[in-house]
């Protein structure tokens, strides 16, 4: 791979449906092909009203192909902000809503996502995924442009892709304006009233050194302070609107933050301030100071570091090495929670954008990448092979290990924060949840995105989606139900039994407060002497398959490059594949990652279906064919995931041949 400066235009969700997507610019089409018709079970932000791309006509649209459990999807609603603001008297954008989790199918669910992220623009809810199939959308996100005669003008998928939609946009306006089939005014998105709640879909919640709680007001971008007893509010911290400016508690502003650590005394002595924020949106990491009233920016350049990009390369030593440096010289991807490790003094990070787990030393300012290789999905093992997916949930261990809640995964993971060495205690991968209880190999969770050690050494488990507290006795190695009938709980904190004497007492005696998130309030949920058995089933997630052989397979990428750019081929071969598979087993001979957008596997003969996970690179810089790359350059790394369902049958192509384009 080159190590010249890259930067990533694409990344998705690798749970893509097939083996195909596109991307093609405004001009490209030889033919116009008509926008197929806009179906789903009804319209949101639209002041009640159903529409069709006929009542559009005149505008560009852009659908966004999402869902919210999706981090890639949540990053394209933060890039498509910039664009809805410059043009909103032209432009329509439309979210066409197409889970993934049976939780997100839910009509409570959806309306809940779209106001917790603040969504300003119409949404189209499309639980059945009439729409995303009428697209053909494959992977999340997906993004479709739509001129203003109604014709499909664009398909790209993953993110990154803020300029150039920015330049089709631009082009469509110019184009349309001189036709006059351009509609410039007021669109038909109508802004829902705000609810008025002293939280706002909160996300976690630790205790300060004066025995108070702290509360991450992810929806009103800010922290709020409350009592010991978590019902009486001190003080706030943050302004309230979306914002990353440093300053007092009064002036400076946070972007939807989230897990939040106290560094011991004289840690914070040194490093100069108390508690380390995740502050997701901004990807970067906030330092508060409770003496001067203070918050600073200790981590991260304020931009997102890219699936795949080496802009971020601060290192010299060996593949996790690559990310090791000032911490304010890094580029973060949304930081979803943050743990202090006395044993090694570090603060262990949840990097849900990429994947992956950090470590930050606040006393030096340095930030290197501890776990995980960037790539989606479940494999244990040493630090420089482990698969992680949306870590989202982090606490410490009694032996010192961390509990992780990797959300996408519906998983329970264990790390050793001194190796970077990851093993599994629940969950199966990407496609696998449901709501089970019993032996953990058989257990389901459903996007969890909270952890907690309880005293008497078994686990909470915020299981979000499904709406409880679930609990893993390391004892028995069995899962249980504590609490069921919560709305999205994303965080546990265990009050503390008043006089007990022992840890059993004060297990029997606990009691746990729960950031019920979507009820946008801390809620006391006493443990009960004997926990629930449910048994809801087990499930998977349903997606079209794509037909190939057993035996050997060819597996080829063919990468389109962009006008006015050339493959950048400096520092040896600038294209990269990587292949495997779930189960492990489906791939005889042929995985692993490689230079080159070829590769022979043999497919398992034994086997009759599983998910190959493909993820292709290609650098390229501005520059035109055939001539030197200017010194100055600005250059690209183009990336794509996917995640692809196969059926394996003898009469099937032994070939696998996708597609990544330049955007």
């Amino acid at each position: 791979m080159t190590t010249s400066p890259q930067e990533t235009a694409a990344s998705s969700d690798p749970t893509a449906a097939s083996a195909t997507t596109t991307s093609q610019s405004a001009s490209s089409h030889a033919v116009k092909v008509r926008a197929p018709e806009l179906i789903g079970r009804r319209w949101m932000n639209a002041g009640g009203k159903d529409l069709s791309l006929a009542d559009l006509r005149g505008k560009v649209i852009l659908l966004d192909f999402w869902t919210f459990c999706c981090i890639n999807c949540l990053h394209v609603l933060d890039e498509l902000r910039p664009l809805e603001e410059k043009y909103n008297k032209e432009l329509v954008i439309i979210g066409v809503h197409s889970p993934k989790f049976e939780f997100e199918r839910t009509v409570e669910a959806v309306d809940q996502a779209v106001e917790r992220y603040q969504v300003e623009h119409l949404v189209l809810d499309d639980p059945d995924l009439v729409t995303w199939q009428a697209y053909t959308a494959r992977a999340w996100p997906t993004l479709a442009v739509i001129d203003p005669e109604g014709y499909l003008v664009a398909t790209l998928s993953g993110e990154g892709h803020a300029a150039g939609l920015g330049e089709i946009i631009e082009g469509l306006i110019d184009e349309h304006s001189a036709k006059g089939t351009l509609h410039s005014g007021d669109g038909p998105y109508v802004p829902p009233p705000a609810p008025e709640t002293d939280l706002f879909y909160p996300g976690k919640v630790t205790e300060l050194p004066s025995g108070n709680l702290l509360v991450a007001d992810s929806g009103h971008h800010s922290l709020v302070e409350y009592d010991a007893s978590g019902q009486t509010i001190i003080r706030r911290i943050g302004t309230g609107e979306r914002g990353a400016n440093d300053g007092d508690f009064t002036s400076a502003s946070f972007s939807e933050p989230g897990g939040i650590t106290v560094l011991p005394d004289d840690v914070a002595a040194k490093a100069g301030y108390h508690l380390v924020v995740a502050d997701t949106v901004n990807h970067t990491l906030r330092g508060i100071n409770l003496d001067t009233e203070t918050v600073t920016t200790v981590a991260g350049t304020g931009s997102q570091h890219m699936v795949g990009a080496i802009d971020n390369v601060v290192g010299t030593h060996g593949e996790l090495g690559r990310y090791d440096g000032p911490a304010l010289d890094v580029k973060l991807s949304s930081p979803w929670d943050v743990l202090y490790i006395p044993a090694t003094a570090e603060v262990v990070v949840a990097m849900a954008g990429n994947h992956t787990i950090w470590s930050f030393d606040p006393e030096t300012g340095s930030i290197r990448l501890l776990s995980g290789t960037m790539n989606e999905g479940l494999a244990d093992g040493e630090a420089e092979a482990a698969w992680f997916a949306q870590t989202s949930g982090l606490d410490l261990s009694s032996d010192g290990d961390v509990f992780i809640a990797d959300s996408e995964t519906s998983a329970i993971r264990r790390l050793d924060p001194s190796t970077g060495a990851v093993s599994t205690l629940i969950g199966e991968g990407l496609f696998d949840f449901g709501f089970r209880d019993g032996p953990a190999a058989e257990a389901r969770l459903q996007h969890p995105l909270g952890v907690r050690s309880l005293p008497d050494g078994s686990i909470a488990i915020a299981d979000t989606y499904n709406g409880a507290i679930r609990r893993y006795d390391f004892t028995t190695n069995e899962v249980s139900t504590l609490a069921r009938g919560l709305r999205e709980p994303s965080d546990i904190f265990v009050l503390e039994a008043a006089g007990s004497a022992d840890a059993a007492t004060e297990a029997a005696d606990a009691e746990l407060l729960i950031v019920e998130s979507a009820s946008h309030a801390l809620t006391r949920v006493k443990l009960p002497k004997d926990a629930q058995r449910v048994d809801e089933g087990a499930l998977t997630s349903k997606r079209p398959s794509t037909e190939i052989a057993s035996g050997p397979v060819g597996v080829s990428v063919s990468f389109t490059v962009p006008a006015g750019q050339k493959l950048d081929d400096r520092w040896g071969d600038p294209t990269y594949l990587q292949v495997s598979s779930t189960p492990p087993e489906l791939i005889v001979s042929g995985g692993g990652g490689a230079e080159g957008l070829k590769r022979d596997i043999v497919i398992n003969p034994e086997l009759e279906s599983g998910v190959l996970h493909v993820t292709a690179r290609a650098a390229a810089c501005d520059g035109e064919p055939g001539g030197e790359i200017p010194l100055h350059a600005a250059c690209h790394l183009y990336q794509q995931d996917w995640g692809i369902p196969v059926d394996l049958v003898d009469t099937a192509p032994a070939e696998l041949t996708l597609d990544l384009r330049g955007a």
